[in-house]
């Protein structure tokens, strides 16, 4: 496994991608408030092979957007099992 971020000559960024094998299997995109999905999303979604994409929040909402979910990080730590 291997941890990593995107980031364009633009400098356009996903904060976190997750590798095994040396293949993308997400990319985690992290904010302070819930708000609308990260512009750098879309433009990383199109342009890459990395097949999901999340944006985390500190707020309540949990919704999919464009094919990207947006979730609490609380959230998102219990559904990779952790504590």
């Amino acid at each position: 496994m291997e941890l990593r971020f995107i980031r364009d000559t633009d400098k356009r960024a996903i904060d976190f991608v997750i590798l095994q094998d040396k293949k993308p299997l997400f990319a985690v995109e992290c904010k302070t408030s819930e708000r609308d999905l990260s512009p750098a999303i879309n433009n990383f979604k199109e342009r890459t092979e990395i097949p999901s994409f999340y944006q985390v929040h500190t707020g309540t909402k949990d919704v999919l957007k464009k094919g990207c979910r947006i979730l609490p990080f609380t959230t998102f730590c219990k559904e990779l099992g952790m504590p």
